[in-house]
């Protein structure tokens, strides 16, 4: 039962989840990967945060754990090798997508708390998979713990799933090493 799920994106996420094993979690609100691993009482490499990245004109979901940065020259890296299989062009500029594209583009979800899973938004825009959604990455370190806590779209709830069920929702799911320790 997912209790505090944001209604407008609660039917479309309950359906999506509805082919895998996952666990809601009710929490108080958090506004942050950390402090959510503080209240759920987890250690924070296995809380994931969601960063909406704008690459060139296209948009993409980045999934690293609580306790991380996005290291943006690895992640052009990942994201440039990962274009080059596709036999599409390197991208030149990473930079994170405005509040204003996301509360636009990404609805029924509160900023700073979108569920990871890029194929839940289904945009065809210039850069993006026509009704592919957006392209997904994560970390490795996070993919690699036996449980992972993600956004469920609101501040006070979130989804436990497999790393295993999380590559079954989105198949085409990019895993690469490009978060760097918080100091």
């Amino acid at each position: 039962m997912l209790i505090y799920f944001n209604m407008p994106l609660a039917k479309k996420l309950i359906k999506f989840l509805s082919k895998i094993k996952y666990e809601p979690i009710s929490h108080r609100t958090v506004y942050t990967a950390f402090d959510k691993a503080q209240t759920l009482r987890v250690p924070e490499k296995t809380v994931g945060k969601t960063l909406v990245i704008k690459m060139d004109g296209g948009f993409a979901l980045v999934l690293i754990s609580a306790h991380q940065i996005l290291d943006k020259l690895k992640f052009k890296k990942i994201v440039n090798d990962w274009r080059r299989k596709k036999e599409e062009k390197p991208i030149k500029e990473i930079n994170f997508a405005t509040e204003a594209w996301m509360k636009k583009n990404l609805k029924g979800a509160r900023v700073g708390a979108i569920p990871p899973l890029g194929n839940l938004w289904p945009l065809a825009r210039r850069g993006q998979r026509p009704g592919g959604g957006l392209p997904t990455f994560i970390e490795k370190s996070l993919i690699d713990q036996p449980k992972i806590v993600i956004n469920g779209g609101n501040y006070n709830s979130s989804i436990k799933i497999g790393p295993a069920s999380l590559k079954k929702l989105i198949p085409d799911l990019v895993i690469g090493s490009f978060g760097k320790t918080r100091k």
